[in-house]
């Protein structure tokens, strides 16, 4: 097949021309330079032409292609009409490919569908490590699995690898931009690389990825129907993850509203400044939580790419959807799931790149916690507890404070309500590893506490500096939190201080409901009392 490649020039774009070529077909290489004499060797066979993007694209049909590839970019940077090199396929017949890795681009060229299904032309965006790798991962991890909580994907390259003026620009223009984030159901506001995380690929592999938009955080939770959606990327080097983070805060207060040239040519001679540290290993891990028999199961698939092959990656969906062209139907779209991870895998059996699958039990805490317990309680109980990343639960509620300063003091420095009658009220759960942390909102009040298990039937509670050890009973269907020791300050409390927990959660009609009632130490007091009903907060459409 005779394929051209806009940007063939760049770290991506030469190596899948190489690739290409490896394979048999005949590639010509379109750029504003045309034949430059540092291109390498492995690219002398190729066609050279000179085409800029954004202006007469006449000069593609030289070669006589059957295919473009757009692997040019920034893609957050394409004008006023994002979409014309893709148009002028359609309108000659030709089918594209691009290894897009921006939202609002990728999400859009279904816009073009309609002219592409007319035309009989293959229109893809998004051919590159994310949608179209991932996609094709979460595609098999998903097998099987009921009421996906989470897909979260990361990618590491190595330090050793080599950055393109395009990549750094499009990786500069979003760190510290405003995010939309799909957690629990729900869309969120967070800043463009933010909200770090640890990964360990391998034994001995450790990366730190933080927040950073890409396709899939758009297009996975309707495709998916997954709860929560994350992706997170991270440089090999600390010193290069810390810099993005100061550059990030510079972005959000607006001190640096603008990308400006004459800074990512700074950032590309900092970064090539500690170019010799680190490694050549990168790599990719996607995961994915859902249900299987009522135990959350946690699938991931791992990818480590070894001696500087890590930028042939973002090439090997373009690769692979290439060599089954024929197979794939006409119109325009988004490459989500366009073939199996086994198609992928056997398109990187000439480079030095491994895979790993896993699948592990991952039970939520109360389960884990209750043992065999937890079936006795009923269904819409063990549901609020159900937690694979993040649920929201809304309903309304009671709140009751006891009289006298000590009772107000004490409900005060923890946080609790005031009182209040048939009160909104919303509980937002998260799970970071093997603890939960608990938001309540009460009409506006909001109080924090994080669990954590302590052994069988027993859980942590910590509110502040105050940790309560809960020990859980089930009896008739109901869950019991009676507080059995404390601490303040990590400081064990002397028992005759601890409160007096009489807290409960039951099912009537079907649905939860709570009563908590916590009571002074020494003089049992009333401190406060809250009940009422909650249920889970559907997903926005």
């Amino acid at each position: 097949m005779k394929v051209a490649i806009i940007g063939g020039a760049g770290v991506f774009g030469s190596r899948l021309a190489e690739l290409l070529m490896r394979d048999g077909h005949e590639v010509a290489i379109a750029g504003r330079a045309g034949l430059r004499p540092d291109m390498p060797a492995t690219l002398s066979a190729a066609t050279y032409l000179v085409c800029d993007r954004a202006g007469d694209l006449d000069a593609l049909l030289a070669c006589e292609p059957q295919l473009v590839v757009d692997a040019s970019g920034p893609f957050q940077e394409m004008g006023d009409d994002p979409w014309r090199v893709a148009a002028f396929c359609i309108a000659h017949g030709l089918h594209y490919l691009d290894l897009s890795d921006d939202i609002a681009f990728t999400a859009g060229i279904s816009a073009l569908d309609a002219a592409a299904r007319h035309a009989g032309t293959v229109v893809l965006s998004g051919v590159s490590s994310m949608p179209a790798l991932s996609s094709a991962v979460v595609a098999t991890l998903r097998e099987g699995l009921a009421n996906i909580d989470l897909v979260e994907t990361a990618a590491f390259p190595g330090n050793r690898a080599p950055r393109g003026r395009s990549v750094v620009r499009a990786i500069m223009l979003q760190v510290g931009r405003p995010m939309d984030l799909w957690r629990g159901g729900r869309w969120h506001r967070v800043p463009g690389w933010s909200h770090p995380k640890a990964y360990e690929l391998e034994p001995g592999m450790q990366r730190t990825g933080w927040l950073i938009p890409v396709p899939d955080l758009l297009l996975f939770p309707m495709w998916t129907g997954a709860r929560s959606v994350l992706f997170r990327a991270g440089m090999e080097l600390p010193v290069l993850n810390l810099g993005l983070a100061i550059f990030g805060w510079f972005r959000r207060t607006r001190l640096v509203p603008h990308v400006p040239e004459w800074l990512v040519s700074l950032t590309i001679r900092g970064a090539k400044a500690v170019g010799t540290f680190g490694t050549d290993r990168g790599g990719m891990v996607v995961k994915v939580t859902g249900r299987a028999n009522d135990v959350a199961v946690a699938r991931s698939w791992t990818l480590i790419a070894e001696d500087g092959d890590g930028p042939y990656i973002p090439t090997i969906p373009a690769r692979t959807m290439i060599g089954m062209l024929s197979a794939l139907s006409p119109g325009a779209r988004p490459c989500l799931a366009e073939c199996s991870i086994a198609d992928m895998e056997a398109r990187m059996s000439d480079l030095n790149i491994s895979f790993k699958g896993q699948e592990d039990q991952v039970p939520c805490l109360f389960q884990d916690v209750l043992g065999t317990a937890w079936q006795d309680l009923p269904e819409a109980v063990r549901d609020i507890h159900r937690i694979g990343e993040l649920r929201v639960f809304a309903g309304t509620a009671s709140v009751t404070r006891g009289e006298g300063f000590l009772a107000g003091l004490a409900a005060g420095i923890i946080g609790f309500p005031p009182e209040a009658r048939d009160t909104p009220v919303s509980v937002t759960i998260s799970r970071a590893g093997h603890g939960e942390t608990w938001q309540r909102n009460f009409g506006g009040r909001m109080f924090r506490s994080r669990l954590r298990a302590a052994g069988p039937g027993q859980v942590w509670e910590c509110f502040g500096p105050f940790c309560f050890l809960v020990a859980l009973t089930v009896r008739d269907g109901e869950l019991g939190f009676p507080v059995t020791r404390g601490r303040f300050f990590g400081i064990p409390m002397p028992r005759m201080l601890l409160p007096r927990s009489e807290a409960r959660e039951f099912a009537h009609a079907g649905a939860f409901q709570f009563d908590v009632a916590l009571y002074l130490p020494l003089t049992g007091q009333l401190m406060v009392r809250y009940r009422g009903w909650l249920k889970a907060v559907a997903a926005e459409p």
